[in-house]
């Protein structure tokens, strides 16, 4: 058996984690204690404040917003 491919903003995590040294996990409390709340407002933050790119950014707010603040 064949493990199931990782879709959608999980496939970015690997790269995410190795290109800017900091767990998955790190990234998320980041995003989730952050004043901004907005998809949008939260991707920029991240890309001027952290230097990440524009993809990395988006998938790691959209899995973080998707899974809520519990």
């Amino acid at each position: 058996m064949t493990a199931t491919p990782v879709k959608g903003p999980a496939s970015y995590f690997p790269s995410i984690e190795k290109k800017y040294g900091r767990p998955v996990a790190e990234w998320q409390e980041l995003i989730r204690t952050s004043p901004l709340t907005r998809h949008m407002e939260l991707v920029a933050w991240l890309k001027t404040d952290h230097g990440l790119g524009h993809g990395h950014a988006n998938a790691l707010v959209a899995h973080t917003l998707a899974e809520g603040t519990a």
